[in-house]
């Protein structure tokens, strides 16, 4: 099957809930999927081994900042980023736009594309559609996304019709430049959909998107300061929209509640940075509602972070240590309360895939959520 392919095995007859599947040349990816994020081709202090364990199927890396370090010719030169860092599996690679177009006082934009100052050490820089997808396919990820510009929270409605026909003609140009060669066999292009919160910007770029014809669509411009009502409000007008037989992905999401009503409004793939930005600072997640291990309560608990999980920080640490460990600032903390934050999500997601095959979703979470929010949070 095509790079990207998405398969519908069943949909819930209890809502818009799928399961499925994404064909990559590097495996099959089971949806709906949570996908860590390794920004840097690293998800933030854990090791691949401890990934593959953990069930994680696909992770994503960041092209902004791995053409600015270590370069995308050293990547290209080790055989790709999965040689590179050792994670065989399938990856996805973001075109690097939400950051260049964050960097606000150091970048430039233009129809051809958006200059900037390297965050690292102020060189200048300019990315094009064109440029984007060449240093894509340079780092060799299965799955790559178009340029495009994340539109900010708030934006007046001018400012968001303007940057979205701009996304709209910069993915135009991405998909020529993609398919100029034969990475479509190994490697897939999935389109973007911008236009902030209104309703007729939204539906138009979902509309000219898919009549484009990309490998899959991912609803971007979320989780950038809006209320959840309006990101849930954002993905119910855009969902009808998209194809039943491509893959929808909901970029930059990942808190537990917002998995659960993103799939029920029929999105497939997820990405957040927060189980390990979170674990640095901290929190933890668990099927109990989400703790803070710093909390002095913690000192004389010896019983494990979630009673219910499986991970090696559950079955090998008690909270007290942890809290000790925080506390004292050791850096092993910030790898154990990631990993369990990985695994947390990882088979949150599991548990919702099959309460997909049997038929159960609404009353899978309606059980999830009376144990996460009844018990007290200490967060």
């Amino acid at each position: 099957m095509e790079c990207g392919s998405y398969r519908l095995i069943k949909k819930s007859s209890q809502c818009k809930a799928r399961l499925g599947q994404v064909y990559t040349s590097r495996g099959v990816i089971d949806t709906p999927v949570f996908m860590p994020v390794g920004t840097q081709g690293t998800v933030k202090g854990v090791a691949t081994e401890y990934l593959v364990s953990s069930g994680a199927q696909i992770i994503l890396a960041n092209s902004y900042h791995l053409y600015l370090r270590p370069g995308t010719d050293i990547i290209k030169k080790a055989g790709g980023i999965q040689k590179f860092n050792s994670w065989d599996k399938p990856m996805l690679t973001d075109s690097g736009g939400f950051q260049i177009f964050s960097l606000n006082d150091i970048r430039k934009l233009t129809e051809e594309g958006a200059k900037f100052q390297s965050h690292i050490d102020g060189s200048t820089h300019f990315f094009s559609p064109e440029k984007s997808m060449q240093i894509q396919k340079d780092i060799g990820a299965d799955i790559i996304m178009c340029f495009d510009e994340c539109t900010p929270y708030p934006a007046q409605y001018k400012y968001a019709k303007d940057s979205m026909e701009l996304s709209l003609r910069w993915a135009k140009r991405c998909k020529d430049e993609f398919y100029k060669d034969d990475s479509f066999e190994t490697q897939a292009l999935f389109g973007i959909i911008q236009g902030s919160i209104y309703e007729d910007l939204r539906k138009q770029s979902a509309r000219e998107m898919v009549a484009m014809g990309f490998t899959g669509y991912a609803i971007g411009g979320v989780s950038v300061g809006e209320p959840k009502e309006e990101k849930e409000k954002v993905i119910d007008i855009v969902e009808p929209l998209l194809p039943q037989d491509k893959a929808r992905y909901l970029m930059g999401v990942g808190m537990p509640e917002d998995l659960w009503e993103g799939v029920e409004r029929g999105i497939d793939m997820f990405d957040c940075v927060i189980p390990t930005r979170n674990g640095r600072n901290g929190q933890v997640f668990t099927s109990l509602g989400k703790l803070n291990i710093r909390n002095a309560e913690f000192r004389e608990d010896f019983s494990p972070l979630d009673p219910g999980c499986n991970c090696p920080t559950c079955k090998g640490y008690s909270k007290a240590y942890l809290n000790h460990l925080v506390r004292a600032q050791e850096s092993l903390y910030l790898s154990l309360l990631s990993l369990h934050n990985i695994y947390f999500m990882i088979n949150l997601m599991l548990k919702i895939r099959k309460s997909l095959e049997n038929d159960t979703f609404l009353e899978t979470k309606k059980e999830f959520f009376s144990k996460y929010y009844n018990s007290r949070e200490k967060s």
